[in-house]
């Protein structure tokens, strides 16, 4: 599709409703002047959290610049000054949500989670309570139900169908039905009594709107709920007791806060780093007054209580709701900056932001929905859209979906966001720690969802697809700042990455091949070993030689040794990018290992034959695959912490003892036969100078053709492999079954799966990220969710004689 004109299309039809045209800044405006720090970057998982603008930082500057805030537990000017900015903040809250002063009060707390967490802990629940909620709930309002359930409460998960014919002479005013799963209860129900039932509370729990899907819910729920006009299942006996309801305003606010004033829900909450980006880890608890006075509070501390004494069991609690229910000294640095981040709202007023986003949303939907491959099956499933079960009479600004294959078969989702990530659009899969909505729409059973658990499926895993369906999905989602532009490079990635689906892998086995060479008639490539590469310490650089002894493990001490922080994570360039830089060099006739590092004056030279390792051996498990280990001593990981910048200790493999995978279903362990050292996946990796070369080409070619990711030429060893060899044509090497080096014989196990590792480069002792040259591999080297380049070796037997490897051999490759 082509951006100019399609732009013009939509602002032909949405202009007067897209970009704030009355307000002082419109989005273009607003783009260029506060969100500058975006440049080439669609972020899209508002639903997450939003930005900051720069004009709200600037203002909180200033203000914390030019005034003193004091602790405002005291009478003292600068604390005067904090008990005024924190009323005046509690009024623009209540405000937000058109709650009247006198009606409603504003608890702060440290974010919405910790503001549900205050209602679980405080509310009056008793055995004869009931604990609702829908089944489109964030984890945090699920975790509720722990209180209600340990006091002897039922709780129960509900489905709400908007039925506008439904029949209403039994049912009031409501025009809804209330659908029950199963009701949980921890211990007997105790007999009903209807003077007992007079005092018995329960508690409704809804989002104003889903993060999952961005079903926005029908709000006139909390007035049905509270008048007690429908039957309420799971209850004995039906219309038992008090009904209060809680709203979790948390992602909906940020578009369209609930109107207080109309739905007079008993507690709402909201977080505001969803609203404006800042500050985090401030939230509110909105209360009215009635039901804050219901709740019931053990605990208190400083700025809670009015008097108490220290050795006698006497306290007197403070006669203001806030100040009772909030613990210690508030955040009010925080809570001062939140002016600034309404003040940027209401510029362009809240109906103006919902209209925005909401047409951006709409427009991603309608264009993912369009979107056919070319046998006509549809690419994309969207969740919550038009779902007869929902309550919503509108979409917030969220789209969920999940995009499948020509034959019907799913794309992971992690395959989607690592893509979108090289492509630096951010967005968020997963179930979005909303399991009820995520079952729901997925149509996961608790079967499904048990067996997936059974699997090892966790949240934020790469487990994105078992047993042929999906384990969550992919959101995007918009914000006040959001523009077309966003809009149409998220569609144009969707569209260049999984809609022409002309790729050129395919699978033999386990192997992917370049189809260039099917069906050709073969001739004899000769191919010959380039270079030879160890890495002693995994995630540290090698060093090349000419020749090398082979073992059980591979190459003589390859990956034979790894650090690990104190807490026994084990340390990788991923997360700690400084390892690259520290040289390493085994010298065999020596018999030592030297490792040197910008950070350290003096080498480190470590004996391979003495006694220099200490403490007992341990078992520790990496990628499914068990090792015996040692440490060393305490001058040793000294050193490597003062190379690496954080506390850490030297380990060495007691190769001759590691186990084989010990679960050849799970992990990246792909060499489940062969005994290995702290590798990845397999004893070697091949990389071929000819791919390289093409590879080079086509980065060239991407930085001619106008890229701003500005692409550069990579060298062999980005991609950190044991061999390269040269010779043949690009990519022959994904052909190879097996192959032969000189007399030593290895099995092909297949290509190497990237990662964003080859995408860090060391550039004047100093490293550095970009998003080649993965970003073009994935262009062209993509098979079902993995990138390739390279192969994946084996020795086909074991070693009790010398055998080497050395550069000049030559390679004969059989692809039988």
């Amino acid at each position: 599709m082509s951006g100019a004109s399609e732009k013009e299309r939509f602002l032909k039809e949405f202009g007067q409703e897209y970009g704030y045209p009355n307000a002082p800044k419109n989005i273009d405006e607003i783009r260029a002047t506060e969100f500058k720090r975006l440049n080439d970057v669609v972020y899209l998982d508002h639903a997450g959290a939003t930005l900051y603008s720069e004009f709200q930082m600037e203002e909180i500057f200033k203000d914390l610049s030019s005034t003193l805030y004091g602790n405002p537990h005291s009478q003292s000017n600068s604390s005067l000054a904090t008990s005024d900015i924190v009323g005046e903040a509690r009024r623009q809250v209540l405000s937000f949500f058109n709650a009247s002063p006198g009606e409603y009060n504003c608890i702060f707390t440290s974010g919405a989670t910790s503001a549900l967490k205050l209602v679980g802990e405080t509310f009056p629940w008793s055995s004869k309570s009931t604990y609702m909620y829908t089944m489109e709930n964030h984890n945090s309002v699920l975790g509720i139900r722990e209180y209600a359930l340990g006091e002897g409460a039922a709780s129960i998960a509900v489905d709400i169908e908007d039925i506008a014919d439904f029949d209403r002479r039994s049912c009031g005013k409501s025009t809804f039905k209330i659908v029950p799963h199963t009701v949980q209860r921890r211990g007997e129900v105790g007999r009903w009594n209807k003077h007992q039932m007079s005092d018995t509370y329960n508690l409704f729990a809804f989002p104003s709107e889903c993060n999952f899907s961005g079903l926005r819910f029908n709000l006139d729920l909390v007035n049905t709920i509270k008048e007690g006009s429908c039957e309420m299942p799971g209850t004995s006996p039906p219309h038992s007791g008090h009904w209060m309801v809680l709203i979790d305003a948390a992602k909906g606010s940020a578009t369209s806060p609930p109107d207080l004033s109309k739905y007079k829900a008993d507690f709402v909450v909201v977080s505001f780093y969803k609203l404006f980006g800042y500050p985090t880890g401030i939230g509110a608890l909105i209360a009215r007054n009635e039901a804050a006075k219901l709740l019931k509070k053990t605990y208190f501390s400083g700025g809670t209580v009015a008097a108490s004494i220290a050795d006698i069991d006497f306290y007197k609690r403070r006669d203001s709701i806030e100040e009772y229910f909030e613990d210690g000294t508030i955040s009010f640095v925080s809570i001062a900056s939140l002016l600034h981040g309404f003040k940027f709202l209401n510029a362009l007023t809240m109906p103006a932001i919902s209209r925005h986003t909401s047409l951006l949303a709409s427009y991603v939907r309608n264009a993912l929905l369009n979107l056919r491959h070319v046998n006509g099956n549809r690419i994309c499933t969207l969740y919550g859209l038009n779902d007869p079960e929902s309550t919503s009479n509108a979409m917030g600004p969220i789209v969920t979906f999940n995009l499948k294959r020509p034959d019907g078969s799913w794309f992971g989702y992690r395959e989607v966001e690592k893509l979108a990530s090289l492509s630096n659009i951010q967005l968020r899969t997963g179930c979005f720690c909303n399991p009820g909505a995520c079952a729901k729409l997925l149509a996961l059973s608790h079967l499904d969802l048990l067996s997936n658990i059974e699997a090892g499926h966790i949240c934020w895993d790469d487990h994105d697809i078992l047993h042929g369906k999906p384990t969550g999905a992919i959101r995007v989602s918009f914000g006040y700042m959001s523009t077309f532009e966003d809009a149409m490079k998220f569609l144009k990635f969707i569209e260049s990455s999984f809609v022409p689906q002309l790729t050129h892998l395919d699978l033999i086995g386990e192997k992917p091949f370049h189809p260039a060479t099917e069906g050709v008639e073969r001739k004899t490539e000769r191919y010959f070993l380039k270079s030879i590469t160890i890495y002693p310490i995994k995630s540290c650089a090698g060093f090349s030689v000419e020749s090398w002894p082979l073992c059980n493990t591979g190459l003589l001490h390859d990956r034979e040794w790894l650090l690990k922080s104190l807490s026994g994570e084990i340390l990788t360039q991923k997360k700690v990018p400084e390892l690259g830089l520290i040289t390493t060099l085994v010298d065999l006739k020596l018999g030592i290992l030297v490792v040197e590092s910008p950070r350290c004056k003096e080498k480190l030279q470590i004996e391979l034959t003495s006694d220099q390792s200490i403490g007992e051996r341990e078992v520790i498990e990496i990628h499914s695959q068990r090792h015996e280990i040692r440490g060393y001593r305490n001058d040793v990981d000294i050193w490597f912490s003062n190379a690496v910048g954080r506390p850490c200790t030297l380990v060495r493999s007691c190769a001759f003892q590691n186990y084989l995978c010990s679960n050849r279903d799970q992990g990246t362990c792909r060499d489940v036969e062969a005994r290995l050292n702290f590798v990845n996946e397999a004893q070697f990796l091949l990389v071929s100078k000819e791919s390289v070369v093409d590879l080079n080409n086509r980065l060239r070619s991407k930085l001619h053709n106008g890229s701003r990711n500005q692409p550069c030429e990579v060298n062999p060893m980005r991609f950190r492999p044991n061999l390269v060899v040269s010779g043949g044509k690009p990519y022959a090497e994904d052909g190879w079954e097996s192959l032969k080096i000189g007399e030593n014989k290895f099995t092909s196990l297949g290509g190497c799966n990237r990662c964003q590792m080859i995408n860090m480069t060391s550039i004047a002792g100093t490293v550095q990220r970009s998003n080649e040259p993965l970003a073009t591999l994935a262009s062209y080297r993509r098979l079902k969710g993995k990138i390739y380049f390279g192969i994946l070796l084996r020795l086909c037997y074991s070693f009790e004689q010398d055998a080497w490897l050395s550069v000049g051999q030559e390679l004969v490759a059989n692809t039988d």
